[in-house]
């Protein structure tokens, strides 16, 4: 609006002042004289401007008859396309100088003004890979998609433009949500350039959301191969990525083959420990409980976890509780301090009825990492050794408060998962989730269940102070009916 009425008041001033200055010219009384050949002219001083306009004008005209005359004797001495080349030039000129305008207006982030100067170039210029590139990027700057598509497609038809007509395509396709669309064209860009990162990552990102996990594994082989990827790195994913395919194998029925891939998984990556679990149970499943052993201890080096315990749990599911405490010996002597052994151990030993070895076993980690697990525990052999139920029925509430301890949580968002996956079910990132303390896991509840030791009693003076839950699910249970767990099948609380 501002624009526009600055332009109308210039213009109004522009003649303002050429009707003053003319009338200027014409009260001043001067002529000038102007002779030719033998003939005089007299012109008076508006006379005189016309007279100057004309005569640039004609000069003008002149020289670019003298153009066209020079363009002819070419084109009678042979030069067939001297003529049109004449025309052209002019004609490239404009299409250049409108060329200008709509990358200037481009870079001004005007994408009106960029769409209309592009196409006005592309009607001028016969550079179609040039100007479709100009237009499309203009539309996709000014939000016109169909129009950005048209171009987009337009650059098929050139070998050198393809590649970026696929890529124009792929945005435009992931903009209206058509993933499957754009995964093909994806795939398509990769075989034109297979060491262009962009590509790979995206193709990477569709193929996973649409669970193509073979196909994922060959696109991360192809980003490995161009050096986008630190072989380390590498292995993990591809692990990980053979692990989801042993998941969808499984799905289908197709055991042998799940089987193998989970096997295949944590020989990539023996340090994962979701492939490390996976491989435990396919090698049991083979009749290779000896090789399942293995596998679970070389993983509990790294890093001691109940998805690892019930694994190795299940290589004797027969055995008595006393033969699976004296079994777990060799896993348990790795790391004797971490929180994780020392609840297992007292788990193995509630089980087997020992629950004076399993207090010792247990220690001071209800004081100093009161978990729900670590509570739950604490309660179960609290109810082994005869404690009154008023005793249990408090450890019980107090779970309901406490922090529930590591648990899988995606590190971008911090969402937390009931079981270890691959993609993030909240934010859909890939290889994210890190067996941790979740954010937030305790402290008061909704309900004010953290009244509820005052409800149900007190513990006595001189006992250590414990929760108590299923120690096999973490689920809270009623303290009338609290028996000692099994730890034949642990799981994380």
């Amino acid at each position: 609006m501002f624009w526009t009425l600055f332009k109308i008041l210039a213009f109004v001033a522009v003649v303002i002042g050429l009707a003053f200055g003319a009338g200027q010219l014409m009260d001043s009384g001067q002529t000038v004289g102007l002779r030719i050949v033998d003939m005089e002219f007299e012109l008076g001083p508006v006379q005189a401007v016309i007279a100057l306009v004309l005569l640039v004008l004609a000069v003008w005209l002149g020289l670019k008859l003298v153009g066209l005359l020079v363009a002819v004797l070419h084109f009678l001495n042979g030069d067939e396309t001297a003529v049109r080349r004449y025309f052209a030039h002019n004609r490239e000129k404009r299409g250049l100088d409108a060329l200008l305008g709509a990358l200037l207006a481009q870079a001004s982030g005007d994408g009106k003004t960029a769409v209309a100067k592009a196409e006005k170039a592309h009607s001028l210029l016969n550079r179609p890979v040039i100007t479709s590139l100009l237009i499309a990027q203009a539309a996709e700057l000014k939000g016109n998609r169909p129009l950005a598509e048209e171009h987009y497609k337009r650059l098929l038809e050139d070998t050198r433009s393809r590649f970026v007509g696929v890529q124009g395509l792929i945005r435009a396709k992931l903009e209206d949500g058509d993933t499957e669309k754009a995964r093909k064209l994806a795939q398509k860009a990769l075989d034109m350039q297979p060491a262009h990162e962009a590509t790979q990552n995206t193709l990477l990102k569709l193929q996973t959301e649409a669970e193509d996990w073979q196909g994922a594994r060959k696109t991360l082989q192809i980003k490995k191969s161009s050096g986008h990827l630190p072989r380390d790195v590498y292995r993990r994913r591809d692990a990980l990525l053979a692990l989801q395919d042993a998941d969808a194998l499984a799905a289908a029925d197709n055991m042998a083959r799940a089987r193998d891939a989970a096997i295949e998984a944590n020989r990539l990556s023996p340090d994962l420990l979701p492939a490390a679990v996976a491989a435990a149970r396919a090698l049991v499943a083979q009749g290779k409980g000896s090789y399942a052993a293995k596998v679970i201890k070389k993983a509990w080096k790294v890093q001691p976890h109940p998805e690892l315990a019930a694994a190795f749990a299940a290589i004797e599911p027969d055995e008595t509780p006393l033969q699976r405490v004296q079994r777990f010996r060799k896993l348990l002597a790795m790391h004797p301090d971490h929180a994780e052994t020392r609840m297992l151990k007292a788990e193995l030993l509630i089980a087997a009825e020992d629950f004076p070895a399993a207090r010792r076993a247990l220690g001071d980690l209800v004081t100093t990492a009161p978990t729900l697990r670590a509570l739950t525990i604490m309660a179960a052999v609290e109810r082994g050794e005869g404690a009154d139920d008023a005793v249990v029925r408090g450890w019980l509430a107090r779970a309901l408060t406490a922090s529930r301890g590591p648990q899988w949580v995606c590190t971008k968002c911090q969402h937390v998962h009931a079981s270890w996956q691959a993609i993030c079910d909240n934010c859909g990132a890939f290889d994210t989730l890190e067996w941790r303390d979740a954010p937030d896991s305790a402290g008061p509840s909704a309900t004010q269940t953290e009244l509820l030791p005052l409800i149900v009693g007190q513990l006595p003076t001189g006992r250590t102070q414990a929760h108590d839950a299923d120690v096999v699910t973490g689920e809270v249970v009623d303290a009338d009916n609290a028996t000692a767990p099994s730890p034949a099948d642990p799981k994380p609380a």
